[in-house]
């Protein structure tokens, strides 16, 4: 009961974000959909921890995660500044939330997916659902940043309808993509890297909590750069995969008389 009691709470705060919306409270509704993106990152893992995995937990997961991070970054966007557009406003949102639709399907169906091999465990195909929904996000955090810091120009960029559109149409091919994207479920860090990762961490969540519109919107560029560097080892991991396999599949050579 308990992980799917978290994500009843992820989706009420979903459903939350979009009441703030429509109120113009755009900064109480960002905070509403990180809530969410936090509670989904807790419910799976807590479930597994308690063994308490189930079909339905997960297919109650996946629909929370399609109103979340699938209809209320899109709808969020159309109130802030897609609606000036017009009837062509509309057309990112839909664009988006059918993208999203897709993605959650594609990685529900993989879930049965047991030839998947070993090294594609650590990456997901396409940015998961909680990056998109942040990248989407990224006009509402710049403009809310740039509001409380006066830059005015700023501002007043992210409150016109291009730049919402960009977002979240690039996030939405970004999420049908076959981009391989790591997931940082397994992920092993070297030991070499582990202190001046964590020193990051630290203070990440430091500027994060005295500056987080900052934070989140700088959050969404690191995410868009690493995403190449995703990439590439995802390739090494697969060439030193099939050499592996190659030298199995290599017959020995006889032995000399």
């Amino acid at each position: 009961m308990i992980p799917n009691i978290m994500t009843m709470l992820g989706l009420c705060a979903g459903l939350t974000g979009m009441r703030l919306a429509l109120e113009n409270r755009f900064g109480d509704a960002a905070v509403a959909l990180l809530i969410a993106a936090c509670i989904d990152g807790l419910d799976g893992r807590i479930a597994r921890l308690l063994r308490g995995t189930s079909r339905f937990g997960a297919e109650f997961d996946s629909l929370s995660d399609f109103l979340c991070f699938g209809v209320a970054p899109g709808f969020v966007l159309y109130l802030w500044a897609l609606r000036d557009a017009g009837r062509y406003g509309y057309l990112p949102c839909i664009m988006f939330t059918v993208c999203m639709a897709l993605r959650l399907a594609r990685f529900n169906a993989s879930l049965d997916d047991t030839d998947k091999p070993k090294y594609a465990s650590n990456f997901f195909t396409g940015v998961p659902a909680p990056a998109g929904a942040g990248l989407a996000m990224f006009p509402l955090f710049l403009g809310l940043e740039a509001r409380k810091l006066g830059w005015e120009g700023i501002y007043a960029l992210t409150r016109l309808p291009l730049l919402p559109a960009l977002t979240l149409s690039g996030t939405a091919f970004l999420l049908v993509s076959t981009l391989p994207v790591w997931s940082f479920k397994n992920f092993k860090v070297p030991a070499v890297y582990v202190l001046p990762l964590m020193l990051g961490t630290g203070a990440y969540a430091a500027v994060l909590v005295a500056d987080p519109w900052g934070a989140l919107a700088a959050a969404g560029v690191i995410y868009i750069a690493l995403l190449p560097l995703s990439r590439r080892s995802f390739r090494r991991l697969k060439a030193e995969a099939q050499n592996l396999q190659a030298e199995d599949d290599t017959p020995e050579a006889a032995p000399r008389t």
